[in-house]
């Protein structure tokens, strides 16, 4: 009924590849479905188990004039965030995706889970308005690049 999640994590083929592959299980697990919070919590779990070294993976959404906790995969998380704050907060206010190889080094970092060394945060824009961002955490310090950004 659905596709086999990426497991184990590829680790013997490269991002650009790893990427392609994940991309085109989300597209089978999304296809035919409208409900927002469903795809997303698909689309959380799926990037938690598919990439290596991740300890959590998972969206914000924007209310309000704030990001608020949508679905995620990973450890209690916090639950809004103010734009302009932290790496999301951040991401979101700039609309660009931001990598940060050393989130301790971050100005306003908000720690949610001291277990986090990198982040890659992806806003989310359609029709040019925010909805919100994807965030992804690590405990290695430095494991997004550029091709994490471009996958």
């Amino acid at each position: 009924m659905f596709p086999s999640v990426i497991s184990p994590p590829l680790d013997s083929i490269d991002k650009k590849t790893q990427y392609a592959e994940i991309n085109q299980a989300l597209q089978a697990v999304l296809t035919g479905e409208s409900d927002r919070i469903a795809n997303l919590a698909n689309a959380a779990a799926l990037l938690f188990w598919s990439l290596l070294a991740v300890n959590w993976a998972g969206f914000y959404l924007l209310k309000e004039q704030g990001l608020v906790l949508g679905p995620f995969q990973g450890k209690i998380a916090c639950v809004r965030i103010k734009l302009g704050q932290g790496v999301c907060g951040t991401a979101a206010e700039q609309r660009q995706t931001l990598v940060v190889p050393n989130v301790h080094e971050f100005s306003g970092h908000i720690a949610c889970d001291s277990a986090s060394n990198s982040e890659i945060v992806v806003p989310i824009i359609k029709n040019d308005a925010l909805i919100g961002v994807l965030d992804i955490d690590s405990p290695e310090f430095a494991r997004f690049d550029d091709n994490d950004k471009t996958g």
